[in-house]
């Protein structure tokens, strides 16, 4: 009985193992708490950017004029926010899978699953940043451009923050999941109408066609977001294992 190593018989019967839960996790804990620290830590030393990107986002921006006076630390700071926005996105996929696709599947571990995920929504947010530089800059200048790169990226910072919370209740309170579908469906509404609100000002201010930006905007932000559900969903069913 206290040496296993010795070949025997066992007394009882083998239990059922424990199920997993993400609570238990310690890495993606461990993962979640470091971000937390560290965005606090940055917020602390960046506040008064924050502020004026805020102040700056409903600023209507006069013709020609770019106001891209960021610091290298701060353009850091925004990208480690677009990172953390990622990195939550493909949590919450991975809640989802859990719960309404499957637990097992063919990989040694649940990270390399999240991993991939990552990898997906890091590729997707790249793409969608190539295909708005490259429609600016066909149909508009390069200033109006460079405006639209810094509103992209403090709106996705601004994402990540309102992200953060759903990640919290769904793996750890364990709240339904088609509850944190709402949650999140209600952060991406708020989103594209802040995404929509400053293409307008960027770039349909002065020549106003609604169908135009009706065009822009579905071209590159719903088709991109559902082509991101599509892609994920399909990786998630062919890894895993159907008995």
């Amino acid at each position: 009985m206290f040496h296993p190593e010795i070949q025997g018989g066992r007394i009882g019967v083998a239990g059922d193992p424990v199920p997993y839960r993400v609570h238990n996790d310690n890495v993606i804990t461990s993962l979640l708490l470091a971000c937390f620290l560290i965005s606090v830590f940055a917020f602390a030393n960046a506040k008064h950017f924050i502020l004026r990107e805020a102040k700056n986002f409903f600023y209507v921006p006069r013709e020609g004029r770019t106001d891209f006076s960021e610091t290298s630390s701060e353009l850091h700071f925004q990208v480690f926010l677009v990172c953390i926005t990622c990195l939550l996105v493909a949590l919450l996929f991975y809640f989802y899978t859990l719960q309404n696709i499957g637990e097992t599947f063919v990989l040694r571990s649940q990270y390399t699953l999240i991993t991939i995920y990552l990898g997906i929504v890091i590729v997707f947010f790249l793409l969608k940043m190539g295909l708005y530089t490259l429609a600016n800059l066909v149909f508009f200048d390069g200033k109006r451009n460079q405006q639209w790169i810094r509103s992209l990226l403090f709106i996705s910072s601004v994402e990540g923050v309102l992200l953060f919370p759903s990640v919290l209740i769904g793996g750890y309170l364990e709240l339904d999941i088609e509850k944190v579908i709402v949650y999140v469906t209600i952060v991406l509404i708020f989103v594209k109408i802040l995404t929509i609100y400053k293409c307008y000002v960027i770039f349909f201010r002065r020549n106003v066609v609604r169908l135009q930006i009706i065009l822009y905007f579905c071209t590159l932000e719903i088709v991109p977001l559902l082509a991101l559900w599509g892609v994920l969903v399909m990786t998630a069913n062919n890894l895993k294992i159907n008995f």
